[in-house]
Parts: C-alpha cells; structure tokens; sequence
C-alpha cells in the first residue's frame, strides 16, 4: 500500500496528467437502435460513461447478432413486466426530466 501511495505522490509531483478517457464504441446493434429513437439516445446519453459501458459490454458479450438485438430490445423496451431487466431509458437518475418516460 504504501508503495501504491508513494507511485501516486511521485507522479503528481511530476506533473503527470491522465489524459481523456477514450470514447466509447458502441456494439452496431446497439447503436442502430440509438440512430432510430432520438429519445433513447437523450435517455442513453443521461447515463454514466460507467452505465453505458455496462449496456454495451453486456450486449456486445453475446456471440450471435440474433442475441444482441434481443438484448438491445430487453434493455429499451417499456420496464413493465420486465422483471429484473434495467431499461435504459427509465435509468435516468430524474425521470420526470428524462426524454423517454412512460405514464
């Protein structure tokens, strides 16, 4: 530990700066269901760089084109009756000011 804590200390006294995060790519499902619905990309873009890495890592995990599109439609469809699925677009930390809601 106090070797992690003397590498962070030399580093800032150095100067160094930790550039940008790289963008994230997107799986082409997922991003041609974003291209299609305006409001489930505002609603996508609300999220966290953390939680839309989590969306895309776990559609991309699929193997089959078949079965990623089945996961982009799990996570974008209407959250009622979806059991334990997360859809994207009721993620929104403030869902009245989401772009996507239902009633």
């Amino acid at each position: 530990m106090t070797a992690y804590l003397d590498e962070g200390i030399q580093v800032e006294e150095a100067g160094l700066q930790v550039g940008p995060a790289p963008e994230l790519a997107l799986v082409d499902e997922l991003q041609h269901r974003l291209d299609q619905d305006p409001a489930l990309k505002a609603a996508f873009e609300t999220l966290t760089p953390g939680r839309q890495r989590e969306y895309n890592q776990h559609i991309s995990a699929a193997k089959q084109s078949k079965t990623r599109e089945a996961r982009v439609e799990k996570y974008t469809q209407d959250p009622r009756g979806q059991g334990s699925a997360r859809p994207i677009a009721h993620s929104c930390p403030t869902p009245g000011n989401c772009a996507r809601t239902t009633h």
